[in-house]
């Protein structure tokens, strides 16, 4: 199984979030830290934002923020918001399989049981456990240099 893009940069953004302490979060500068484009981000920040995951404000001084603490997000929840299906093979939708095996073979539970697997280590860590261990995270995000520029101006 692979994951998306989309829910390899969700968990990004989230991570960025979490590090910048509550503050409100550009699109700029969180495209700026990861190196890719804003629409790219503005497209995934509608599941977040419906999920309740993130809140965004408008205007000016706007941007975006967590809408739950850190911890209480689980990898698992974003995984849920951010991927279409986890079909892992023709056999999980028995409707459609074309194999003959499909009432008898074993794989599809053994693909179950890995899945559900997958699922529970997903559950398992929060945004917060990503975002915290490595205390230069902030510093390669940048949000440190921010927080310097601001306190000077």
């Amino acid at each position: 199984m692979r994951l998306t893009k989309q829910t390899n940069y969700a968990f990004r953004i989230l991570m960025y979030c979490s590090a910048n302490g509550g503050q409100l979060s550009r699109v700029a500068e969180i495209a700026k830290a990861y190196g890719v484009s804003e629409p790219f981000l503005f497209k995934i920040l509608q599941p977040l934002n419906e999920g309740g995951l993130i809140e965004t404000v408008r205007g000016r001084n706007g941007g975006l923020r967590l809408a739950q603490d850190a911890s209480d997000i689980t990898l698992l929840d974003v995984v849920r918001l951010t991927e279409d299906g986890f079909s892992m093979a023709e056999c999980f939708d028995r409707e459609d399989a074309d194999c003959p095996l499909v009432e008898t073979c074993k794989l599809s539970a053994a693909l179950r049981e890995a899945l559900n697997a997958f699922f529970a280590v997903l559950a398992k860590h929060s945004i917060a456990d990503l975002a915290k261990p490595n205390d230069s995270i902030g510093f390669l995000l940048g949000l440190e240099r921010r927080k310097e520029a601001v306190a000077a101006a």
